[in-house]
């Protein structure tokens, strides 16, 4: 089913939808908050609709679960093989602030698993896609860029809005010969920095929800890294129960 799909169909969506937020980002724009106080703009939604629209285009038919769109229960979604899990803009607060860290992402999940992922950041025209067996790439140059050796200090990715002191106190506890080096960036993009090789480690010991990781999942998995629930170490999971809360993970390559 996955060798039907070309990345760069998917990719071509991404992009559609990251030039409407632009559209939007360009101006003053209206924010509204959901229930669970998160901010919601014109944006949000213009990308979800496209996406959403470039997906059901697509050969294969595969239901999609995006933050914007229907809820769709898990008594239904858990028979689901394979569908898309959207995520229109991700890092709406670092849209809000105009710092340009923010992403579309989009993943395919077969099963538990993220087979595909692309995660483009529109406001600095970068491109991370993922294919399952096909490697990790940024705007066509394959992943990782830098090894290990290639760091001078321990590079750490931390959040600038969700920074807990639980993150903190793992950070602290890292036990490491080289000078430890903090990086914040916003939405995906940490996980994607991880992936590319731009960073060792990304522990998120904070709340987010399957549609923030999955995309970016799957290229750290495509780079040889790896993304773990921190309490048991074993690989995140996905669609396994009624919320789409992730456990705390972390990542490393």
């Amino acid at each position: 089913m996955l060798n039907q799909i070309d990345i760069q169909d998917i990719v071509t969506i991404a992009k559609e939808a990251g030039s409407a937020i632009m559209q939007v980002y360009k101006q003053d724009f209206e924010v509204e908050y959901k229930q669970d106080s998160s901010p919601l703009t014109l944006a949000d939604k213009r990308a979800n609709d496209i996406i959403e629209d470039g997906l059901n285009q697509l050969s294969v038919n595969f239901p999609i679960l995006s933050e914007e769109g229907k809820e769709t229960p898990y008594e239904d979604r858990k028979h689901w093989e394979y569908f898309w899990l959207v995520d229109p803009l991700d890092g709406t607060k670092e849209f809000v602030k105009k710092n340009g860290e923010f992403t579309v992402n989009i993943a395919l999940i077969c099963k538990d698993t993220p087979v595909l992922g692309v995660v483009y950041a529109p406001a600095l025209d970068i491109c991370y896609w993922a294919k399952q067996d096909e490697g990790a790439f940024k705007d066509g140059q394959k992943l990782p860029l830098k090894t290990d050796s290639q760091r001078n200090t321990y590079k750490i990715v931390a959040s600038r809005s969700h920074m807990s002191d639980e993150t903190q106190a793992f950070i602290d506890a890292i036990d490491i010969d080289k000078e430890k080096e903090l990086i914040s960036i916003g939405s995906s993009l940490k996980i994607c920095l991880v992936a590319e090789g731009e960073a060792d480690i990304y522990p998120r010991l904070g709340p987010t929800m399957e549609w923030d990781t999955g995309a970016a999942h799957a290229i750290v998995n495509e780079s040889g890294g790896q993304l773990n629930d921190q309490k048991n170490n074993n690989v995140l999971k996905y669609n396994t129960s009624e919320k789409l809360l992730n456990n705390y993970f972390v990542v490393a390559n």
